[in-house]
């Protein structure tokens, strides 16, 4: 199969989480906006009540990628490795790949356990690169080392995806054994899984420059139709300022850069959303097929497990712990 196939086979995972997630930031933004409304109301400090409203939505939020949106998520990942490694899907990818999750990690907190140590170890083992920029001393040093570190975060979660699709794939081996396998595959065959990164940003780059721009305009056009609401959220962020004695930058007085601010938030979750949902997908499939290709062809020994044990204690701990 080639990527596109496979990734227009596994969209209706993407369509779900999509569907999953617009409304989750439906109920955020409710929550956000009933909490400001109903405070204003009670005690005129709608400030509170928008905190209060956007604490208690992330909280929904977190419940529902935690228990409903992941295994949407996971099961792309799986559903994925299987076309790549086997050339084939199944009719039913969604049952097949809920069904791959729930053999695989019997439960909830076995899913989230193993992939905060994949994300622990590949931050631990790449968190030196960030130095670099540090190293060259000054402003620009700083800067330098910042960007390496953004740019390192978002080629880490796709790594991180990698190595569970590998533990998918090394069904027949015990999952710490398989995450192990994985991390060292990336150290392995590192030139080969880098190749893609360019593509990554730029991708991601045009889509946010497209799409973001895009829903900037639209929520700050519907924005424009509500002015009154701006000109209380700027009273209540001066009054707010003034109560805790804060400094407040001038931007934030003028109504007209909150609602600026509004939108350009707002833009970012749809962008983010619809970037995981469709974007990052089918990015995925070829990196993931660069990293199941070299593991394949080269799957990764106990003994190859010392090379890493110097460079990250998680991994090592994880390991010992685990094998």
């Amino acid at each position: 199969m080639t990527n596109k196939e496979i990734y227009r086979r596994t969209l209706t995972f993407s369509l779900r989480r999509l569907l999953i997630d617009v409304v989750a930031f439906l109920i955020l933004g409710g929550l956000c906006t009933a909490g400001f409304f109903l405070m204003d109301k009670i005690n005129n400090d709608g400030l509170l009540g928008l905190v209060i409203g956007l604490v208690i939505g992330l909280i929904v939020l977190a419940i529902i990628l935690r228990f409903v949106s992941y295994k949407y998520k996971a099961g792309q990942i799986a559903m994925m490795t299987k076309g790549v490694t086997e050339g084939e899907l199944p009719d039913d990818v969604v049952g097949e790949g809920k069904k791959i999750v729930k053999e695989r990690f019997t439960t909830v907190a076995a899913y989230f356990a193993v992939t905060r140590v994949i994300r622990a170890i590949f931050n631990q083992l790449t968190r030196g690169l960030t130095s670099v920029g540090n190293a060259i001393g000054g402003d620009t040093g700083g800067t330098v080392g910042s960007v390496i570190g953004s740019g390192i975060q978002v080629v880490v979660g796709y790594l991180c995806d990698c190595c569970l699709g590998w533990v998918f794939y090394r069904k027949e081996q015990k999952t710490v054994k398989a995450t192990c396998e994985g991390a060292v595959l990336f150290f392995k065959h590192g030139k080969t899984l880098i190749k893609n990164v360019g593509r990554i940003f730029g991708m991601s780059l045009l889509f946010l420059i497209l799409v973001g721009g895009a829903f900037f305009g639209i929520f700050y056009g519907i924005f424009s139709i509500f002015p009154k609401t701006f000109e209380l959220l700027t009273a209540e962020i001066s009054q707010a300022s003034v109560t805790l004695e804060a400094d407040l930058p001038a931007f934030f007085s003028d109504p007209a850069n909150v609602m600026i601010v509004c939108a350009g938030i707002a833009a970012l979750i749809v962008w983010g959303i619809i970037h995981s949902a469709f974007v990052r997908p089918f990015i995925l499939v070829g990196v993931l097929r660069n990293y199941m290709e070299s593991g394949v062809n080269d799957i990764p020994t106990e003994e190859s497990f010392s090379m890493l044990d110097g460079k990250s204690a998680k991994f090592k701990k994880f390991r010992e712990q685990g094998i």
